[in-house]
């Protein structure tokens, strides 16, 4: 592994990784025209990077990958754990004759300060790369979870040039996780759930971590998925002709603290939709459109506020296991979601919600939680 340049040249070089202006590109479709491709700067990492980024966890083809490096899309998130330890691999091969052009990041979900030095180690060869653009600390539900070491290791990379930025990813740690990380001033990026679903309050933190000179990366910007329903499901009307996901992810991309998004895309009709909202703007139409996929997933998706953490007297950690069930239903990836239920401590896989006579949890947002946990419960356990 060659010595690392210093953060000025790794600066420079992150503002060379866009065209300073935005170009003439086309999908597939034609979607985009002259101007169209829109660029914000990643807070104080300099990073110049284009509003709607690429989230690589669901993609299988590396074709969708190349193409939307093609068009003009310069951001490409990946991690450590996805696809069995492949994804990365498949990442990086798809982007090895771009890679002075394009802005990886990639992400540990180790406990200790050898481990995620070992994770990144085994990214940076999988990447076939001698770098990455961005580092997270993965998953991460509270300031606690931050601990010295991992900041350590991240300070550490650095140092010997196999980082460019550090970062702390994030579904559910907005109580105390956000504060304490613009309180700490030792994290570069936020990569953090973000929708139209989630309460105000979320905006605020949003703003107040952008204003404290983070990068603000959204992800889940979706609500839920449920991109893979066909003409003839009741639900195509929604989804696809009144274009709900393209106005989830323009409701996004209007809050200016948002500085990039990481939809997922598993095909080109999905990078289409998605390089549509780049060029839109949020209007009317598009909030009528969301009120109505609203009704439909309330009782379906978990917006991660947090306020059942700990409530359930057996120990089910309720949004991390309707979270499994997002991936397998919502994304449509079985082996995801039953691969994370298999992460939780096995006593919390061990409940069956069935059995209980009453539950201790009544969300406010409306989600059914009985009945969704015991159809995880049934898929994975």
């Amino acid at each position: 592994m060659k010595s690392g340049p210093s953060r000025r040249r790794f600066l420079a070089a992150g503002l060379a990784a866009a065209p300073p202006f935005p170009r003439a590109v086309t999908s597939r479709a034609g979607a985009l025209k002259e101007g169209e491709i829109r660029y914000r700067v990643l807070g104080r990492t300099g990073l110049k990077v284009t509003t709607v980024g690429f989230g690589c966890m669901i993609t299988s083809d590396p074709t969708v990958i190349e193409r939307a490096a093609d068009i003009g899309i310069n951001l490409f998130d990946t991690a450590r754990g996805y696809q069995g330890g492949n994804n990365e691999r498949m990442v990086g091969s798809a982007l090895k004759t771009k890679r002075k052009n394009v802005i990886i990041s990639t992400k540990t979900g180790a406990a200790t300060r050898q481990g995620a030095l070992d994770h990144l180690d085994t990214s940076l060869r999988e990447l076939g790369t001698d770098y990455v653009d961005i580092w997270y600390l993965h998953g991460k539900g509270s300031i606690a979870s931050v601990t010295d070491e991992l900041l350590e290791a991240q300070e550490t990379a650095r140092q010997a040039g196999k980082i460019r930025s550090s970062g702390v990813s994030t579904h559910s740690g907005h109580a105390d996780l956000i504060p304490g990380l613009i309180k700490s001033g030792r994290i570069d990026v936020l990569l953090t759930t973000y929708n139209f679903t989630m309460d105000p309050s979320m905006t605020a933190l949003v703003e107040a971590a952008r204003k404290a000179g983070m990068g603000v990366v959204a992800m889940k910007v979706m609500a839920g998925g449920y991109r893979k329903v066909k003409p003839g499901d009741p639900l195509y009307g929604i989804f696809q002709r009144d274009g709900a996901f393209v106005a989830a992810l323009k409701w996004v991309l209007k809050n200016p603290n948002v500085d990039s998004t990481i939809p997922s895309m598993t095909d080109i009709d999905q990078l289409d939709e998605n390089l549509k909202a780049m060029a839109g703007a949020f209007t009317e139409s598009d909030q009528k459109v969301l009120a109505r996929y609203l009704d439909h997933i309330r009782p379906l998706y978990c917006r991660m506020c947090g306020a059942c953490a700990g409530a359930c007297p057996k120990g089910v950690p309720v949004s991390d296991v309707l979270r499994c069930l997002t991936y397998a239903e919502g994304c449509g990836q079985f082996a995801l979601g039953r691969d994370h239920f298999r992460t939780l401590p096995a006593e919390a896989q061990a409940v069956r919600c069935d059995l209980c006579p009453s539950c201790a949890i009544e969300c406010s947002n409306g989600v059914r939680v009985v009945e969704r946990l015991v159809r995880a419960q049934e898929l994975f356990a």
